[in-house]
């Protein structure tokens, strides 16, 4: 019995799933010490699936490294150690060198992306985050 869809609406129906699924089983560390983004961030991602891991400073979201995230959004402004520190120290390290990091900031300036790129994030959000940006952002880097 031959589908009434045609062809590229199954395509398209494919692709969507596809999409929507892309980022199914993914495990995203969160480093920020304002759990109200934490949770915010918390309830995007798992609603797609996602697995989520929590530091609360750069100290903290190094040590959480060793539970093996496929990528890592990291808050600038932190107490005890910056991001930005904490980009560099995971830069440093051979292990993690090559993990994604979206740093995410309350400041928009070009400078300001200009310092989170030149301290080894692969990216740069600014808060209030965009949900359809971040999840583009994931997608982009977790499978480049």
């Amino acid at each position: 019995m031959d589908s009434k869809i045609d062809k590229d609406k199954l395509k398209s129906i494919k692709i969507n799933y596809e999409k929507e699924n892309s980022l199914n089983k993914k495990k995203v560390l969160i480093v920020d010490d304002d759990m109200r983004n934490v949770f915010a961030l918390t309830s995007i991602l798992e609603d797609k699936g996602i697995t989520v891991v929590v530091g609360r400073n750069g100290e903290d979201g190094i040590e959480k490294l060793q539970e093996n995230p496929d990528i890592v959004l990291m808050d600038v402004m932190m107490p005890k150690m910056d991001g930005l520190t904490a980009i560099r120290v995971i830069r440093n390290n051979e292990k993690y060198s090559k993990i994604p990091i979206i740093a995410i900031t309350a400041k928009a300036m070009k400078e300001d992306r200009e310092k989170c790129i030149e301290a080894g994030a692969n990216d740069y959000l600014t808060k209030p985050i965009d949900t359809d940006k971040l999840i583009s952002l994931l997608r982009v880097w977790l499978y480049k």
